[in-house]
């Protein structure tokens, strides 16, 4: 079979803390690595998605709806979902967070910053797709996942 879970892939959160909340996968280890024997991949996702914003609202009331809590971490295969959209490639799923980052406390902090600053950024402008229209696979990561 195929391998599907790549970088860039979005999937479903389904077990722990972030159960049910929408990332991107940024690296995938197949074969597991030393300290995680098992197959797991490095994510990028949405903790608390942006609220509706309508344009009777005041520039403050829009920049606080539109702000995204993010999180990265590491999470076994068995824990999550994927799904049929991918990111453009434009994103760059790999760059989001690396292995060095998350080593260190500093260094996600440093990359929870960079995934909140992209994310906001890819909410308020979606990238276009072959049509011209806006990505629907960036508007499916930003709407909260009902259930």
């Amino acid at each position: 079979m195929g391998k599907f879970i790549k970088a860039g892939r979005v999937v479903v959160i389904l077990s722990g803390r972030y159960a049910g909340k929408k990332a991107i996968v940024a690296k995938v280890f197949d074969d597991g690595s030393k300290s995680r024997p098992f197959g797991h991949c490095l994510v990028a996702g949405v903790d608390r998605a942006p609220l509706k914003v309508t344009r009777k609202m005041s520039k403050k009331k829009i920049s606080k709806r539109t702000r995204v809590k993010p999180f990265v971490k590491y999470v076994n295969y068995n824990h999550i979902m994927p799904t049929r959209y991918q990111v453009p490639t434009e994103i760059q799923p790999a760059a989001m967070v690396t292995d060095q980052q998350m080593d260190t406390s500093d260094g996600r902090i440093e990359a929870n910053k960079f995934v909140k600053s992209l994310l906001q950024e890819k909410f308020a402008a979606p990238p276009a797709d072959k049509t011209g229209r806006p990505s629907k696979d960036v508007l499916y990561l930003r709407k909260k996942l009902r259930f």
